[in-house]
């Protein structure tokens, strides 16, 4: 069983790096998804786990059968034994491959390249976290480091590399653009930026005397560097990449709200008071979108906000309202991310300590009698 597995993880990866494959992405996803369930399949089969399905008809239990054999467990369901923490790292890049293969499955055969630049970093993290898996589990003879190489290829090396791959994120339908985003903005900060989730690299060419000893390609873990050479790490990645020239951002007006329909929504979701004028301090501490009058108003986060040319203005997706949502909900985040305290969306209280400055309880205007009544119908 470990031997199919590694067989079906050197195809994936085969097919991935093969540019005249027409379905390249989506076969590595099918056969990664095979050498995964092989070699969980063989993990239990090691200690002893029964992973077929049973059902209960009266007192007496009976096996599934497909075809007269014993059903066993899919992927999904053993990812879920070996790995039962739905925060763990490991587990939710394997179900984010799960749910998009069943979107992708014999679909969106044009977009196969718009798709490997998109989920390039989980497609990385994939494959290193099943290499792990699989020493991990049977040992570093297993190891497919002697059967995959190194790529030999172009990509983001040259400037115009870069701009192809960029043009080619733009393409993406915009159903597989959702779904990215949406299950992306779900996870916890802790979970996205972990690198067994998605897993990205900064490559910066070195200059440096031929060595027989040395690799082409050396990779060095980040918790293996000093703390020098980690803010040195941090400093490059702040400071990203030069952008020799902008390009229009995709523009899309289906499904986006306005500022008044998402501070509503939000409003709906949390205990708190929410207006647009606590969107737009969300929106300009996130920097979801440029502030008004600047020269490129369409470079947005795209996960979170577009920008409709027509009409001059931004449209927000259900994705930053999630978003929002998750930051919003208790006291600490609201306080946190909109640098003031909640009021109670009922009675209009302050919640916790109120902002300095803040008119007392005593010398606030009585709510008027149609305030009144509103309270009191959305209260009851």
């Amino acid at each position: 069983m470990v031997d199919a597995s590694r067989d079906e993880a050197q195809l994936a990866v085969r097919l991935y790096n093969d540019p005249s494959e027409i379905r390249s992405f989506e076969s590595f996803v099918v056969h990664m998804h095979l050498a995964w369930l092989y070699l969980l399949h063989a993990e239990l089969t090691r200690d002893g786990v029964d992973f077929r399905f049973w059902r209960t008809q009266g007192r007496a239990r009976r096996l599934e059968r497909i075809d007269g054999e014993p059903k066993r467990w899919d992927l999904a369901t053993s990812v879920r034994h070996r790995w039962p923490g739905d925060t763990q790292p490991v587990r939710v890049n394997l179900e984010f491959f799960i749910a998009l293969r069943n979107k992708i499955e014999h679909r969106y055969a044009r977009e196969q390249q718009a798709l490997t630049a998109a989920v390039g970093g989980q497609s990385q993290a994939l494959l290193l976290n099943y290499e792990e898996e699989l020493t991990g589990q049977f040992g570093p003879g297993s190891s497919l480091a002697t059967r995959l190489r190194f790529p030999v290829f172009v990509g983001s090396f040259t400037d115009e590399g870069e701009r192809t791959l960029r043009r080619l994120r733009s393409q993406l339908p915009a159903p597989l653009r959702t779904f990215i985003a949406e299950y992306d903005a779900g996870l916890d900060d802790s979970i996205a930026r972990d690198p067994r989730y998605d897993f990205r690299l900064r490559v910066l060419q070195e200059l440096a005397p031929k060595d027989p000893d040395a690799l082409a390609i050396q990779f060095t873990r980040y918790d293996d560097l000093t703390e020098e050479q980690r803010e040195d790490v941090e400093a490059i990645g702040r400071k990203g990449y030069v952008v020799v020239r902008e390009r229009k951002r995709p523009v899309v007006g289906h499904g986006l709200l306005k500022p008044t329909q998402a501070a509503r929504m939000i409003q709906d979701r949390i205990p708190f008071g929410f207006n647009t004028a606590l969107f737009t301090i969300a929106w300009k501490k996130l920097g979801v979108r440029p502030l008004v009058g600047d020269v490129h108003p369409e470079k947005t986060d795209e996960k979170y906000c577009l920008y409709d040319e027509r009409h001059n203005d931004y449209g927000y997706t259900r994705a930053y309202i999630d978003k929002l949502v998750r930051e919003c909900a208790d006291e600490a985040g609201f306080r946190a991310l909109l640098g003031t305290a909640p009021r109670d969306k009922v009675t209009g209280d302050w919640v916790g300590s109120p902002p300095p400055g803040a008119t007392p309880p005593w010398r606030r205007p009585a709510p008027s009698a149609e305030q009144s009544e509103d309270a009191t119908t959305r209260s009851a």
